[in-house]
């Protein structure tokens, strides 16, 4: 079984380029964030997992590559993949016109709703008036962008991680926090999160999450996307789905 090495971001070799890549098609470099859990997460033995990684695994697996996983942090994961320190990533990244025209993705892997979490005691609702409020959400996200885009008069924090955004809302630090669906409820479940709620529906709904590869190099984002269908097809995208998740977030 062929299966994912892990590397620094900071060690990365030289950039390749799309022909370079395409002659060593069974050598992919995938870039995560590995502080997005339950996505992507190190543990306490300093190994990446989570979602991503099984979803990256499986897929290499599924095309015989033989596969490195690079840990970047968010803010210059695009960047990193236009200068080639890796030639895809796998990090819960949502399909936008934006990134579109910087990359080019596979078809969806999961798809995503934007909801808010507040405390359980607090009447923070979307709902109503948010003015005076103070909300996180991570940096360089929809997320962040709806907020921008969506509301008046609040207070929007943004952070590195999505880890810091949770630390800032149980110790008073924001309001509320819009976020991803699954990322929250994972947090939700958490002793850490224990106090807090979904507040109100989705903001935001036809959120669909895909690997992203260089701009142009269709023939491996075709390979990603033929090798999502067929672990969709053989039951192992269910299983991954299963560890994780008690509801299906295809």
């Amino acid at each position: 079984m062929k299966k994912l090495r892990l590397a620094i971001a900071a060690a990365a070799a030289a950039a390749l380029g799309i022909g370079a890549a395409a002659q060593a098609a069974d050598n992919i470099r995938i870039a995560t964030e590995g502080a997005y859990p339950p996505f992507n997460f190190i543990d306490e033995s300093g190994e990446v997992k989570g979602f991503d990684v099984d979803i990256a695994n499986a897929l290499c697996e599924e095309m015989g590559a033989d596969c490195e996983l690079v840990i970047q942090d968010w803010d210059g994961i695009i960047p990193g993949l236009v200068a080639g320190k890796y030639d895809a990533i796998i990090a819960s990244m949502s399909i936008t016109p934006e990134r579109q025209e910087a990359v080019t993705f596979s078809e969806r892997y999961y798809s995503n709703k934007l909801q808010f979490i507040a405390a359980k005691d607090s009447d923070f609702g979307p709902e109503g008036d948010l003015g005076g409020t103070a909300i996180g959400a991570q940096r360089a996200t929809i997320a962040a962008q709806w907020l921008e885009e969506n509301t008046e008069d609040v207070t929007v924090r943004l952070y590195d991680t999505q880890e810091n955004a949770f630390l800032d809302l149980a110790s008073g630090r924001v309001d509320a926090i819009l976020a991803d669906k699954y990322v929250s409820w994972e947090w939700l479940e958490s002793e850490q999160g224990s106090d807090y709620e979904f507040k109100g529906d989705p903001v935001y709904e036809d959120d669909e999450i895909a690997i992203a590869v260089r701009k142009g190099n269709t023939e491996l984002a075709e390979r990603f996307s033929e090798a999502i269908e067929a672990i969709r097809a053989d039951g192992t995208y269910q299983r991954i789905n299963e560890k994780y998740f008690p509801f299906d977030i295809y």
